[in-house]
């Protein structure tokens, strides 16, 4: 049985697959104490099958750890040990409120090459329920990966396409949990996904997610920068219809007529309303403004806030470590991380000032 992406493996690629392929027995038994065959994404870890998805998965491994045969045999052991301590296989029979999850992340349509393109929005989120349970949330992140993973069946497609949307998002006020979520799903990703990922589009970026990519950009390696589209908003929706055909795409980005009751209707339906709630707002009045405490203006803030990000050292400290290439997932955390860092700035610049302010008004 032929399959193309057996067909581009280079001779040393190859070489390698054959050799953790011979591995499988010593390698089930270290991670499960018996060499009983195990199956993972619906691929028996045989030593003696042909199933080309066989190879197309191990390669996964091998690619991931720049092919060190030793590095990907011990990826393949922790994943395998990973699942049965997570109890991964059986995340998919597993419920979550949709009332809360199914806004933020969702699978929808097909790129050009038939990849799945998966959905998670980082804006105008209720972290208080989102996150209101870490375990709870990753879980249901894991599982929506288990989801994107049983639709690539390594013969016709091998990856996916992920759109990660941060209209709405802000550099301040992330909470404790959510921190600490994000941080667990980044890590389990990359230690137990490898290589699924074609393309990661940026859509929405603030401006200070701009700057903080143009930061981490020059540290990172060019295998990571190829799966990296970051989408200028004018030219969102071309940028995106390059990869996913225009009848593929969720109709947030492709006009305002969508089918109600949608997942992406919610989104609409609850970014109308802020608009609406916001232009309800009184507006505030020059009587209405303290003279003597005046706060910082927004002008001010954003010049403060890009001062600090072009600043934060921390970013590029977390991007890569020697030698090693920088998963996408890790690249984005060295985000977080420096908007984190740019944010607890802010706020020491912003209470030094405030006590200056005391000290004049005293």
């Amino acid at each position: 049985m032929s399959n193309k992406f057996v067909e581009a493996l280079t001779p040393e690629e190859l070489e390698a697959v054959t050799k953790l392929k011979e591995a499988l027995p010593d390698i089930l038994q270290e991670a499960y104490g018996s060499t009983d065959v195990f199956t993972l994404w619906n691929v028996p870890l045989d030593s003696e099958s042909t199933d080309p998805r066989l190879v197309v998965l191990l390669v996964k491994f091998i690619r991931a750890r720049d092919l060190s045969m030793p590095a990907a045999r011990k990826m393949l052991i922790d994943t395998l040990k990973w699942r049965k301590e997570f109890n991964a296989d059986n995340l998919l029979n597993e419920t979550f409120d949709e009332s809360v999850f199914s806004p933020i992340g969702f699978i929808h349509g097909k790129d050009k090459q038939n990849r799945l393109v998966c959905y998670n929005f980082y804006g105008d989120l209720d972290q208080d329920k989102v996150f209101a349970d870490v375990d709870t949330f990753v879980r249901w992140r894991v599982q929506l990966m288990e989801k994107c993973v049983q639709e690539i069946d390594l013969i016709n497609v091998d990856a996916m396409i992920q759109v990660h949307d941060y209209k709405g998002a802000s550099m301040f006020g992330r909470t404790t949990n959510a921190k600490q979520a994000t941080k667990q799903t980044i890590n389990i990703m990359k230690d137990n996904y490898p290589e699924f990922l074609a393309i990661k589009f940026f859509v929405n970026v603030p401006w200070w997610g701009s700057k903080i990519f143009a930061l981490i950009r020059p540290m990172l390696p060019e295998a990571t920068i190829r799966k990296f589209v970051v989408c200028a908003n004018d030219d969102l929706l071309p940028t995106l219809e390059k990869t996913i055909d225009r009848s593929q795409l969720p109709k947030v980005y492709v006009g305002d007529s969508f089918k109600a009751g949608s997942v992406t209707a919610a989104i609409h339906a609850a970014r109308d309303q802020q608009k609406s709630d916001d232009a309800a707002k009184p507006a505030v009045t020059a009587a209405a403004v303290t003279p003597a405490a005046e706060p910082a203006t927004t002008k001010q803030t954003e010049q403060d806030a890009s001062k600090v990000v072009n600043d934060v050292p921390k970013a590029i400290d977390d991007v890569s470590e020697a030698n090693e290439v920088t998963p996408p997932n890790q690249a984005e955390e060295s985000a977080f991380n420096a908007a984190d860092d740019a944010q607890k700035a802010i706020e020491s610049t912003g209470n030094d000032n405030k006590a200056e302010t005391a000290t004049v008004s005293a």
